[in-house]
């Protein structure tokens, strides 16, 4: 099933790759397993965060991120967030700014390897902030989180009862995130309100991805 789903993944990337961009993959720093702060307490002080410092971001901590959204935590296939069916449907963008030692760009996460492909150069935060009613904190934040889906992987065995299941699946993927935030000092806030078609192109999402959530994450 492991070989499978990598499989997959590798097929998803390299058609969603920039051909004039031939960027290595992005190797990441290896996901932490014991934090500063109890979950009791990340829970107790998770709050929507607007605001960011100018600070950039480590690449560690990034990584951490992407890892409580959708990492591997297990040698077969199982991740961080539930998933119906152990079907996972989301995929995981993360537009760089302000990350130290991280060129400026847009990247997808690969779970399978704890890694990330470039997809193309360029800062998007400007472009993703108009297109999400130009809510500030999104072209403020040192990097932004979005989390894209494609629904066929679920509905393909659920039918319609499918598409609940990944608007679950991507609110349990972003509660990881703030959870996981609050216990590196990073602040996010989840932006739903966004032009879709606006928010796919900037992305150049595949046909079959939808965006489903913005998560814009810096220093507090």
């Amino acid at each position: 099933m492991s070989r499978y789903i990598e499989r997959n993944e590798n097929d998803r990337f390299n058609a969603a790759r920039d051909p004039a961009d031939p960027s290595p993959e992005v190797e990441l720093p290896k996901p932490v397993l014991a934090g500063n702060i109890s979950i009791e307490q990340a829970l107790a002080e998770r709050r929507s965060i607007r605001s960011y410092s100018n600070n950039e971001l480590s690449l560690s901590n990034v990584a951490q991120l992407l890892w409580a959204a959708q990492g591997m935590t297990s040698d077969l296939f199982f991740r961080a967030a539930p998933s119906a069916g152990a079907l996972y449907p989301l995929e995981v963008y993360l537009v760089a700014g302000n990350v130290s030692g991280l060129d400026v760009g847009v990247y997808r996460y690969v779970p399978s390897r704890h890694s990330m492909i470039r997809i193309f150069k360029g800062d998007r935060r400007d472009e993703l902030c108009r297109a999400s009613l130009s809510q500030s904190q999104i072209r403020d934040a040192a990097a932004v989180v979005v989390i894209a889906a494609d629904y066929s992987r679920t509905t393909v065995k659920y039918g319609t009862r499918g598409i609940r299941y990944v608007h679950i699946e991507v609110g349990c993927a972003a509660e990881n995130i703030y959870l996981q935030g609050v216990s590196l000092g990073i602040g996010t806030c989840a932006v739903g309100a966004f032009d879709d078609e606006e928010v796919a192109s900037i992305l150049n999402l595949p046909s079959n991805e939808d965006p489903l959530l913005i998560l814009p994450i810096g220093y507090v």
